[in-house]
């Protein structure tokens, strides 16, 4: 079952919730800026009921990041962990990969190719 929330932009954020052996997988699809930081922020803290959380944030499908994207990922990785749960990232796009690890959010929170290796990881 998946939930889709879209915002009124065609290339703004869309987020698909499913659950893979008790890991929410949000596949990401758009751009992330400042104007959709709080629906980044409940697409990733929504849709998992499980304790302690585990998230697989699949950003394929994003085409940009910028940093206020980059703090709603520090903020859930603090949440998450705090809950003793993680959040991990796949399939980044080159563009958005390389922003990940220049700002250094790939030693924090990992980053894997595809979704399947960041639930197996």
């Amino acid at each position: 079952m998946a939930h889709t929330a879209q915002a009124h932009q065609p290339r703004r954020l869309t987020a698909e919730h499913r659950m893979v052996d008790g890991v929410c997988v949000v596949t990401l699809r758009g751009e992330i800026d400042h104007d959709v930081k709080d629906q980044l922020s409940r697409a990733l803290l929504s849709g998992n009921e499980t304790a302690p959380p585990r998230i697989v944030a699949d950003l394929a499908g994003v085409t940009f990041l910028d940093s206020s994207g980059i703090n709603v990922f520090v903020a859930t990785y603090q949440h998450v962990s705090g809950a003793g749960g993680w959040i991990r990232i796949a399939g980044a796009q080159h563009s958005v990969l390389r922003v990940l690890q220049v700002v250094g959010i790939d030693t924090v929170i990992d980053c894997h190719p595809t979704t399947e290796q960041a639930l197996t990881a």
